[in-house]
């Protein structure tokens, strides 16, 4: 959800574009700004919870901008997005400024859809993220402290009338101790050394994949939900890209992976596997059993060893992958609680270093 207005009803007189997060998450927002007859995309500005921040001086070009946004991945639950209808390039690792190619996947870029928002002053204007339950931007700032203990693990449990400030106050307390924080440290810093944390936390816990062969990978992931099954997907990795698919700890023996490579050739794929339901386009697909008949395609996921592990990494190399034309072995679905071949995972179980800050894909994260 987005909220635009002129600078007089701003909090803060600034000069340009200024963009708040009214949101209890952190985010990282880029724009795009009309310069004669292309369109400079800049990212990534990140906006603490309840923070503004300009992202384009004046003076100002009067006309369409753009603007996207996604949460940190320091935040569990998948990279929520802030978006639209306009598709620009964009780094989705890095700090970047280009001029909007007519085709990102050349310049190695990623397509990502802008909100459209139209600027008529040339002095101030002001554009704010917000949630569906709304807040001002000192409760978004309240939200986000929460939410970020939580996400780094520090329990603050909510009752019928809330959470209890004191609460708050004393798991805040015990994050300053443990990440031996200076007494002096300011609420922002508090806030940085919490989303670190829980970064760090994130790659510790869950499931993910790690692309480290040259070429495009799609993925999936299948899982027991409850008394039953269940198959999402996709997640495209770039070459040596890492996704997050789970990202709690895990509590099953197994669970099961799909990869197809994208070559001139021909997909290739795992060597084998036992049978979920896919679709074309992003889905989330309950039960594995007569694909077909519901309109689905059946494919081989792998199944990977998570015995005793609360997250692991699932790395795919060129070697893992038949030749083009080859079709995997559809394995017999096995009992529960039966051995059934699996896949070892690399035994050190945590993201490598590598993985917390690379380009995370946001596609199939689930908003």
């Amino acid at each position: 959800m987005f909220a635009h207005r002129a600078d007089a009803q701003q909090r803060e007189r600034a000069n340009g574009w200024q963009i708040c997060n009214e949101t209890s998450f952190v985010l990282e927002a880029a724009t795009g700004r009309p310069d004669n007859r292309s369109i400079i995309v800049q990212g990534w500005t990140r906006l603490r919870p309840g923070e503004c921040r300009t992202a384009i001086a004046a003076p100002l070009a009067r006309g369409t901008h753009y603007l996207y946004a996604r949460t940190s991945s320091a935040h569990r639950g998948g990279r929520r997005q802030w978006a639209g209808d306009g598709i620009l390039c964009v780094d989705p690792g890095s700090s970047f400024s280009i001029e909007n190619p007519p085709s990102c996947a050349p310049q190695g870029l990623e397509e990502r859809r802008f909100r459209r928002v139209q600027i008529n002053k040339r002095d101030t204007w002001r554009t704010s993220f917000s949630e569906a339950q709304q807040y001002t931007l000192a409760r978004a700032r309240q939200r986000g402290l929460q939410r970020l203990l939580d996400d780094a693990g520090y329990n603050v449990p909510e009752g019928r009338r809330g959470v209890d400030p004191r609460a708050i106050a004393q798991a805040i307390a015990q994050f300053r101790s443990v990440a031996r924080l200076s007494p002096n440290a300011s609420e922002d810093q508090l806030i940085d050394a919490l989303e670190t944390a829980a970064r760090r936390r994130a790659g510790q816990v869950g499931l993910t994949l790690c692309n480290r062969t040259n070429a495009r990978v799609w993925t999936a992931v299948g899982r027991r939900r409850g008394e039953g099954w269940e198959s999402r997907g996709w997640w495209p990795l770039n070459a040596d890209t890492c996704v997050r698919v789970i990202d709690e700890v895990l509590i099953q023996e197994r669970y099961f992976v799909y990869a197809a490579m994208d070559t001139p050739e021909g997909p290739r794929y795992l060597a084998a596997g036992e049978p979920f339901c896919t679709s074309p386009s992003r889905f989330a697909i309950l039960g594995r059993g007569d694909c077909e008949a519901r309109y689905y395609a059946t494919e081989p996921f792998s199944a990977i060893n998570a015995r005793g592990r609360e997250g692991l990494v699932v790395e795919f190399e060129e070697r893992d992958f038949l030749e083009a034309g080859v079709r995997p072995r559809m394995a017999a679905v096995a009992p529960d609680g039966a051995e059934a071949p699996v896949r070892e995972a690399p035994r050190r179980g945590l993201a490598p270093p590598s993985a917390a800050g690379a380009p995370t894909q946001d596609r199939g994260s689930g908003d």
